[in-house]
């Protein structure tokens, strides 16, 4: 259990800009990335991509640094109604989620779709953005839960 989880929504003090959704947990690293997999997985999310920072800084520049995993995750159904209505949307994809330690605190974020495509200035993809917003935000939550 994790009573210290605080999940922070996009907009709120303690995010940069809104820019993400955010919680610390009381899970070790290992697993809050296990559950950032299972919860992404719940919301009908796949993992895509995955960057080791911490080995990939380690190897390009000696720099030893806390662990810090990058997921980019890809809602299929989400991305093609995206992707449809406007093409350029691409650049802001996958949906980026770290898991990192920070300070001795294991850190889940998502990155928050409503400021990433609100930069486009379309509309029509308002509504997938608020979809998907809810879904990291969900995924958030579940791993600070633990």
């Amino acid at each position: 259990m994790n009573s210290a989880s605080t999940t922070i929504p996009a907009g709120s003090p303690g995010t940069a800009a809104g820019v993400a959704f955010e919680a610390t947990t009381a899970l070790s690293f290992d697993d809050a990335v296990r559950h950032a997999r299972e919860a992404l997985a719940a919301e009908g999310f796949g993992v895509l991509t995955e960057i080791d920072v911490q080995a990939t800084l380690k190897k390009k520049l000696d720099v030893d640094r806390p662990p810090y995993l990058i997921l980019g995750a890809c809602h299929p159904p989400s991305a093609h109604r995206a992707l449809t209505a406007a093409p350029e949307t691409g650049v802001l994809l996958p949906c980026n989620v770290t898991v990192s330690v920070e300070e001795g605190r294991t850190m889940v974020r998502a990155m928050n779709p409503q400021v990433a495509l609100g930069v486009l200035g379309k509309p029509e993809i308002a509504g997938v953005a608020d979809e998907v917003g809810a879904a990291l935000q969900r995924v958030v939550a579940a791993v600070a839960a633990g």
